[in-house]
């Protein structure tokens, strides 16, 4: 059974159906593929909250603007998932490289502050123009 989330703004299933101009079948479908996960009140009643809202709204323009079908978008949710994950892990890892960094620059007599270096943002490599081709001797 799905859990219990309390939240600041809740939406049945009705009014989300109306506001997005889907049929509440579809938002069902939804649920059952996996793809939604709405709460549920005391009366069981689906709950949609505001990250479920945005979440649906990723899943209606992958389906609408880009024809995603629904084990498309499945997989494209999951991959969304595992690189949001990747990124929290390497962010812990960057952390504690950071934090053993500054300890060892403080065992070595050095200032903290010196051991703090910002880091970069990737530089992305735009690709070159493409070279025009040489014209065939005659």
């Amino acid at each position: 059974m799905p859990t219990k989330r309390k939240s600041k703004g809740a939406y049945m299933i009705s009014a989300v159906a109306e506001m997005y101009g889907i049929h509440p079948q579809t938002l069902r479908l939804y649920e059952r593929e996996g793809l939604l996960k709405p709460s549920r009140s005391d009366g069981n009643t689906r709950m949609y909250t505001d990250e479920d809202l945005e979440r649906l709204e990723f899943i209606l323009n992958l389906a609408r603007d880009l024809g995603v079908n629904i084990a498309g978008i499945a997989i494209i949710l999951q991959m969304r998932e595992r690189m949001e994950e990747m990124n929290r892990q390497m962010q812990g890892f960057v952390d504690y490289v950071r934090s053993e960094m500054v300890s060892r620059m403080q065992g070595m007599g050095q200032p903290a502050a010196s051991a703090i270096v910002p880091l970069r943002r990737p530089v992305v490599v735009s690709p070159k123009p493409a070279t025009p081709k040489p014209k065939a001797r005659r």
